[in-house]
């Protein structure tokens, strides 16, 4: 999981791909953490991908690195939201704190529960991770 964490932070944006019945919806993230052994991530509940996760739990995330290598992470999400996990990613990312707070009733975090990563080179290459 330490690569793949370290993938994501280093691309400092990757995409999250959800779907609203039979239409995908992509959008940039920039926040990933460790929590518990897990990637996290977070969303505020009065946005459409928080009740697309809730509908489909299923996820997929592509990002690339400066030299080109891609990661594609395939997976299910459960919720764990706690004033715990939310407290964790204020301290991940203090900037955060400009739009979600400890108990504020829209902050949500989110972790994958399955996952299985494949990061390819540009020259054909792969490599595989999963949980």
């Amino acid at each position: 999981m330490k690569e793949v964490l370290e993938f994501l932070q280093n691309a400092k944006i990757f995409y999250i791909a959800t779907v609203d019945e039979d239409q995908p919806h992509v959008r940039p993230f920039g926040f990933v953490m460790d929590c518990g052994g897990k990637l996290a991530f977070c969303t505020s509940n009065k946005k459409p991908v928080y009740k697309q996760l809730v509908a489909n739990p299923k996820i997929e995330i592509a990002c690339t690195d400066e030299k080109f290598n891609t990661m594609r992470i395939t997976g299910t999400v459960k919720f764990a939201t706690t004033s715990e996990t939310q407290k964790k990613a204020l301290e991940v990312m203090p900037s955060l704190s400009k739009m979600y707070s400890v108990g504020d009733g829209k902050f949500e975090i989110f972790y994958l529960d399955t996952w299985k990563a494949v990061c390819s080179t540009m020259t054909g290459e792969s490599k595989e991770f999963s949980l």
